[in-house]
């Protein structure tokens, strides 16, 4: 494989993809984000996606200087694709990505697209851009692939390198290409999608699928919470069923499970028909942090606590557990729905940056030797650091080690929680 390779977008995706090659190849990365590039530069990735020795090991030029594009053959796209506040496919990184590379182009180059879109936005909305920005003609002068990520961010065994890789091209000859360069570095092998628009609904389906069984999982534990039953003991006794898809409720956020289904139903509307599983499983999703919220709320009148002025701690607010990534977190929403109730709220958390967390919203993370001692606590997020620390951190985080705690991923053991403290999970 003797292809010139640059990695457009150096996030969560794109730098794993980058280092991979970077061990084999002498690759170009290249990132609009001068403060990314320059840390990468010194070895560190701010995300924790891959580690400093890995990172030194690559051969890779970090660049914020799309001309350096021009002398690459084989260009991968990997930006984010997110929703806007209407919940709409907000392309912008996209198209903007298309055009620094669209004026970058060389002749005979692939480009090959990982962002998550909708089928047919490769084609459709990518290509023209391409196209004008260059001068070029698709399909002769320079060619399009596909090929959907599939990182899990903080996990460290599902890898770039350990997972299947789907791969499409404009036509047969751009597949086995595209197929080739990819087989090269990835352990697990590719597959190979008859086209650029069955590799995109792949991948949307992917997400929608998890995201509508999560929602069922919700849905149960909404109705579950009203009989009085605990949820995470129904699905134990129910898991012991050889065929019982073990997923569990929670708060749905991020880049991904998040934000994917929209892209699908965006592109089904577009068409025609209105979606009714896809969204009502969206719906369920979206309303979680108000039913944790206001079951927290009536957990507290039950306790013939104050609601005006109580305090609660909220353990985490990335949005999954053992990563610094704070987009789409559905924390945030348990937060605002208690504010409305007059409760002060503080927030700390193990992994999160704090600027990037006044950034986002606007919320002020507390170091966790700082924060005071509090009438609930909201087990949000379950990094390690919590998870280790078990149910004796309560005795310094709650007012006289007494009062609620609220265990949204059901990681704390019922069975060793002190009498003094009231637990009320998913």
């Amino acid at each position: 494989m003797n292809r010139k390779i640059a990695v457009v977008g150096l996030g969560y995706v794109g730098l794993p993809v980058a280092v991979a090659f970077g061990k084999t190849h002498r690759i170009v990365g290249f990132d609009i984000n001068e403060h990314r590039i320059n840390t990468l530069i010194e070895g560190i990735d701010y995300t924790n996606e891959v580690e400093t020795n890995d990172l030194l090991a690559a051969e890779i030029e970090f660049t914020n200087d799309g001309s350096r594009l021009h002398e690459s053959d084989f260009i991968i796209v990997a930006v984010p694709t997110p929703i806007n506040e209407n919940k709409q496919p907000d392309l912008t990184p996209l198209l903007k990505a298309s055009e620094t590379v669209g004026a970058n182009l060389s002749k005979g180059t692939i480009v090959v697209f990982e962002s998550t879109v909708y089928p047919g936005a490769t084609e459709e909305e990518c290509v023209p851009v391409l196209e004008k920005a260059s001068g070029l003609k698709a399909g002769e002068d320079f060619f399009v692939g596909y090929s959907p990520e599939r990182i899990n961010p903080g996990d460290k065994e599902h890898k770039f390198t350990t997972i299947t890789k789907v791969v499409s091209g404009q036509n047969e000859d751009v597949l086995e290409t595209v197929a080739s360069v990819y087989g090269s570095v990835v352990e697990a092998g590719v597959y190979r999608a008859s086209s650029i628009k069955v590799a995109e609904a792949a991948k949307v389906i992917e997400n929608t699928q998890r995201d509508l069984n999560i929602a069922l999982m919700n849905e149960l534990s909404i109705i579950f919470d009203r009989l009085n039953i605990d949820t995470n003991e129904v699905l134990k006794a129910a898991g012991t069923k050889w065929n019982f898809l073990k997923f569990s409720p929670g708060l749905v956020g991020g880049h991904c499970i998040g934000v994917d289904p929209y892209y699908l139903t965006h592109k089904a509307e577009s068409v025609g028909y209105h979606p009714e599983v896809i969204l009502a499983g969206r719906r369920i999703n979206d309303e979680m942090g108000k039913f944790i919220a206001t079951s927290l709320v009536k957990q507290m009148i039950h306790k013939n606590m104050p609601i005006q002025g109580a305090r609660v701690t909220v353990l985490g607010l990335t949005f999954k557990e053992n990563v610094p990534d704070l987009r789409n977190s559905k924390v945030i929403d348990v937060i605002r729905e208690l504010e409305e109730f007059g409760v002060e709220v503080q927030v700390t958390d193990a992994m999160a940056d704090f600027g990037e967390a006044v950034k986002e919203y606007g919320v002020e993370l507390i170091p966790h030797n700082q924060l005071k001692p509090a009438d609930v606590v909201v087990f949000a997020v379950a990094h390690d650091d919590y998870i280790q620390k078990g149910w004796e951190q309560f005795s310094q985080l709650l007012k006289h080690g007494k009062g609620i705690v609220v265990d949204i991923k059901s990681v704390l053991e019922r069975e060793t929680c002190p009498d003094h403290i009231t637990l009320w999970r998913l």
